[in-house]
């Protein structure tokens, strides 16, 4: 049985656009329902799983960070599968239209975001030092082992800690608005949400809530120049790792790593370091984010390939052909 074709449907109800497509609100909280039911079900099955291997007697090393990176990847399943069912049922678009597969250029955006997001946090570190806020200790060739350990070992974690994040606020949500021309309200709420997410951390206020919505704004510049997850998590992922594993300072108000390659040591004034907080409640945080933005947005090095900006700005019930047939796998 053929599908029907809506392009040139012209049905306008509250709920249904002319596409003959759940509006764009609608398909959002319908997004948050599916995540909602996704989280109790997977979550609850986790928690199970997690509570017959403790009944066993067996322990792991690093049992917190474990679990911190199980909760992670739960986040990162229940954002995703939220995502497909929307974007396959509701707008009838496939996987890639999130932004995640093997695309053109997939691996370069990834590399360009991760040198963006190194470099975003070096500057800020820079700033706040010239203004004599940082003094760094080299950790020292005897502790090599423990600090190339906790190197590798942060690095997985911080890069599906960002993936679950941009699953989140830079998947689905914000790529239905897109595609609804409603750009402006997908940043703000989820730069809003991405913020509110960080209050429950340690040493959170009002100039931390601010960076935190800086860098909301920061990481969906990246995804709107890209159309794609891939920069935006190589922004995201390097920024954390620099922060915590290369300079030894808090993130998001939260140390993470014991065996930093130099260690930070905060000699204030806490208006300009973020003082216990980390760099992210300071003024050289938001000057650093500020210009890195500026950056994503002028630069001409990162770009959207054909297919996935089709598939994030327009409102449409099926994939043309011309797109279908498209389809890159990589560099």
């Amino acid at each position: 049985m053929q599908r029907p074709h809506f392009n040139n449907m012209n049905i306008r109800t509250p709920f249904i656009n002319e596409y003959g497509r759940p509006r764009s609100g609608w398909r959002l909280l319908l997004f948050i329902a599916v995540s909602i039911a996704l989280y109790f079900l997977l979550g609850t099955v986790v928690r199970i799983g997690w509570a017959i291997f403790h009944a066993t007697g067996l322990r792991v090393p690093h049992e917190g960070a474990i679990a911190d990176l199980i909760s992670r990847i739960l986040l990162l399943v229940i954002a995703l599968t939220a995502g497909y069912i929307c974007a396959r049922f509701l707008e009838g678009l496939p996987w890639r239209s999130l932004g995640l597969t093997f695309h053109h250029r997939w691996l370069r955006d990834f590399l360009v975001g991760s040198l963006i997001g190194l470099l975003s946090l070096a500057f800020a570190v820079v700033i706040a030092s010239i203004a004599g806020g940082f003094s760094f200790t080299f950790s020292g060739f005897n502790v090599f082992l423990g600090v190339a350990k906790s190197l590798l070992g942060s690095l997985a974690l911080f890069v599906v800690a960002a993936l679950a994040e941009e699953a989140v606020f830079r998947g689905y949500p914000l790529q239905t608005l897109c595609r609804a021309h409603l750009s402006w309200l997908g940043v703000l709420l989820t730069l809003l949400l991405f913020a509110s997410a960080h209050l429950g951390n340690p040493n959170a206020a009002l100039f931390p809530f601010i960076n935190t919505s800086l860098a909301g704004i920061w990481l969906a510049i990246a995804y709107l120049r890209t159309r794609s997850l891939w920069l935006p998590l190589g922004v995201h992922w390097a920024w954390n790792w620099a922060l915590g594993s290369l300079f030894g300072l808090p993130v998001s108000g939260i140390t993470l790593v014991s065996h930093p390659l130099i260690q930070g040591k905060d000699l204030g004034p806490t208006w300009i370091t973020g003082g216990n907080y980390g760099i992210e409640g300071g003024a050289a945080c938001t000057v650093a984010l500020v210009v890195s933005s500026i950056f994503i947005w002028r630069t001409r090095i990162v770009s959207a390939t054909p297919e996935l900006l089709k598939l994030t700005s327009e409102e449409r019930p099926t994939t043309p052909p011309d797109v279908l047939s498209i389809r890159p796998t990589g560099e």
